[in-house]
């Protein structure tokens, strides 16, 4: 009976994970759900997120409570038929045990911490997963994030390719000197690392900010970019929310970083303690907040858009409507100059 017995347990989400923190439950105990479903939600360091159930089944037992911190791989519940008894479920919460990570295991994670490079004079952090002779793929990230924005989705691409991961300057473990702070001096660093990591041709992906460096790279080096991918991008448009980047850089308190944070998301409930500190220790760069506080508050949009341009002004081309409350994720074929576009409903867009 005991192999109709299935535990859910604390999930490994990104490298880093150690342990996760039960923020609630969604699913009360003695109610069935469908695969897919949301069980719980759990935080980490990195974020909040909600747990899908694998499968279909009934939440027979709950064993972490709200508030519960516990290590990867620890049970949460149980999920069981009617038919099994109680005592059956005892005994299957009293001999689990967290399966050990294997040497193998260990060594991989010790393996793929973020590594430094030099690149147009600059430090840059970066993070690099996976091997083979498929065309490698280079992440960049938005305003005011780093490398751990990609925390899912990298491990996923990283079968038979490597997959690079970048801090832009002035961001993350990168160097705080953000020159110019324009795409151009963004793509120049882009483009040396990519140099210093003996790469010859990549699939490129941008989100926002990182969108246009990506489309600045790609117009400048078309050789080098097999595929341009970008998520919600700067520089399809002359408008920017300038409300979030103001409060972002300005943030010094609290409630202050909570209210800019909530303009990312649809659910406030998606804003962790650990995004919020994050916000805060990012306003230590003074060379982010001197540049843009010193400008009028009326040019700063103006100074944005001209910054980044506009990505149609050159042989890639992607419309998509002005204030628009949709995500635009385009993705452009060097190659057979196509492009699709996928929308996704969000709360707002900022670069």
């Amino acid at each position: 009976m005991s192999s109709e017995i299935t535990a859910i347990t604390m999930p490994k989400w990104g490298l880093t994970m150690t342990e996760g923190k039960v923020v609630g439950w969604l699913k009360q105990q003695g109610q069935r759900f469908a695969e897919g479903e949301e069980i719980l939600e759990i935080e980490t360091t990195k974020i909040t997120n909600v747990l899908e159930a694998p499968e279909g089944g009934t939440l027979r037992r709950i064993v972490a409570p709200a508030g519960a911190t516990l290590p990867v791989g620890a049970l949460l519940a149980v999920v069981a038929p009617e038919e099994v008894s109680e005592s059956e479920i005892d005994t299957f919460v009293a001999g689990f045990a967290i399966p050990e990570a294997s040497a193998d295991t260990m060594t991989d994670g010790d393996a793929v911490k973020p590594r430094e490079l030099e690149a147009a004079g600059l430090r840059l952090r970066y993070l690099e997963l996976g091997e083979g002779d498929s065309v490698p793929i280079v992440l960049l990230h938005g305003f005011g994030a780093d490398l751990n924005t990609w925390m899912f989705t990298q491990p996923a691409l990283a079968e038979g390719r490597r997959v690079i991961a970048l801090d832009l300057p002035g961001h993350g473990g990168s160097a705080k000197d953000v020159g110019s702070g324009n795409a151009g001096h963004l793509t120049d660093a882009v483009e040396s690392a990519t140099g210093a990591l003996g790469i010859e041709r990549i699939h490129l992906v941008g989100h926002s900010m990182g969108g246009a460096v990506a489309a600045s790279l790609a117009l400048r080096r078309p050789e080098l970019v097999a595929t341009l991918t970008l998520i919600a991008s700067a520089g399809l448009g002359p408008d920017i929310n300038a409300a979030f980047i103001d409060g972002f850089v300005r943030a010094s308190r609290r409630r202050e970083a909570v209210e800019v944070l909530h303009l990312l998301v649809h659910d406030p409930a998606l804003v962790s303690r650990t995004m919020v500190e994050d916000v805060l220790r990012y306003n230590g760069l003074p060379a982010a907040v001197s540049r843009w506080t010193s400008l009028p508050r009326s040019r700063r949009s103006n100074y944005r858009s001209k910054s980044f341009g506009d990505a149609r002004t050159g042989s890639f081309r992607c419309p998509t409507p002005r204030r628009s409350l949709h995500a635009c994720l385009c993705t452009f074929s060097m190659t057979r100059g196509t492009c699709r576009i996928w929308r996704k409903r969000v709360r707002s867009i900022v670069c």
